[in-house]
């Protein structure tokens, strides 16, 4: 049958079986060509002396089928349209009207090439014909792997002919390395800025940058996004534990797990040279900014009163910036000279900010006056 001319010429789709019923002299196959039909029984016959059982060659037809054509057994697709997977990982198509159509498995005999192959001939392959034949080759595979779609780790246990997923469930128990193995994969695609950095951990990375940019003597780790992403297994993966998608990382501190990779004397000249945060006169601890080519500090003017040294950070010592505000939180001025901010422009910005501000102390000489909001005396 599958090597001679189709006896129904395709009138009945691509379905083998209607063919074989014509062949078979199902009075119902209307259309058939005789001498075709005449043709197929005659070889039949002279290959095999024994008389065919028509319902159990009908019965058992496709699962023959798929020991012929082992690699074009075929698994629908999700959809609407008549989608197929073959074992060996092609795809092919149906026709939307097809009989076949809506069929789960099927076995294709002939198929018209194209980007998509069609299916010109195939039968119904029911799943316990398909076991039966190749249950030897069904293998059972236990995965962990990154779903790009999913955005997460999935964990499955699989069973699989070849390119083709039988069954699939949850593995709920997967070993948590291969969880964090998938996930850095995971965390690489997507990039390393989508990991939870607190302020503090961005503040410890840029403080290390800058530092690093300064006085290359200072042998501190390179927290570049490139240089992170390249060792993740080093210094995230012993961290992770079960995790499958980014959210779940949200508690993970990041700016712990970096400071464990310095040793006691880098953490000492970094804490130094680069501190987080700097005392102005007020006794107040100032978070510096390192996000700028000059690291800076913004402070309220009244804070500073009485600061006579520009601060200094760095190795060489480097004039912090220091971004001076109006009692509103305004910036007012940039100075990389406090001293010399108050002997020229102060008188300036001192006049401005009376006429604004008069409740808030504006002293001559800043210098010498105290730290703090304060308030300006009023004579009756």
């Amino acid at each position: 049958l599958l090597s001679e001319r189709d006896p129904l010429n395709g009138a009945s789709g691509a379905d083998l079986l209607l063919s074989l019923d014509a062949v078979l002299g199902d009075r119902s196959a209307r259309g058939a060509d005789p001498a075709v039909c005449r043709r197929i029984t005659s070889e039949a016959k002279r290959l095999s002396k024994a008389r065919p059982d028509r319902a159990r060659m009908r019965e058992h037809a496709a699962g023959l089928l798929s020991l012929a054509y082992p690699d074009r057994i075929a698994l629908r697709r999700s959809g609407d349209v008549p989608r197929y997977l073959l074992a060996n990982g092609r795809g092919a198509v149906l026709h939307a009207s097809d009989a076949l159509a809506n069929m789960p498995m099927l076995v294709a005999a002939n198929l018209e090439d194209g980007r998509e192959a069609r299916i010109r001939l195939a039968a119904a392959l029911s799943e316990a014909d398909m076991r039966t034949a190749h249950g030897a080759r069904i293998r059972t595979e236990q995965n962990v792997a990154w779903s790009t779609r999913e955005r997460q780790v999935t964990a499955r246990i699989e069973e699989r002919l070849d390119a083709l997923v039988l069954s699939s469930r949850i593995w709920r128990d997967a070993p948590t390395d291969r969880l964090a193995t998938a996930l850095l994969v995971g965390i690489r695609e997507l990039g390393i800025d989508n990991l939870p950095w607190s302020a503090a951990a961005k503040a410890l990375r840029t403080r290390s940058a800058w530092l690093h940019s300064r006085n290359d003597t200072i042998d501190l780790p390179n927290w570049s996004d490139a240089t992170l992403t390249g060792s993740l297994e080093d210094w995230l993966a012993p961290h992770l534990s079960g995790q499958r998608t980014l959210g779940d990382l949200s508690n993970l501190d990041l700016a712990g797990l970096l400071r464990t990779s310095l040793s006691w004397d880098d953490a000492q000249n970094l804490d130094r040279l680069a501190p987080a945060n700097v005392e102005i006169p007020t006794g107040r601890q100032v978070p510096v900014d390192y996000g700028h080519d000059i690291p800076r500090i913004s402070v309220r003017v009244q804070d500073v009163f009485g600061l006579t040294r520009h601060p200094m950070i760095g190795a060489p010592p480097t004039p912090l910036a220091i971004e001076l505000l109006s009692p509103a939180n305004r910036p007012v001025q940039l100075t990389s000279d406090l001293p010399g901010f108050w002997k020229s422009s102060y008188a300036d910005v001192r006049k401005d900010m009376r006429a604004r501000y008069p409740k808030h102390n504006w002293p001559e000489d800043p210098a010498t006056a105290a730290p703090g909001r304060g308030r300006a005396s009023i004579k009756s």
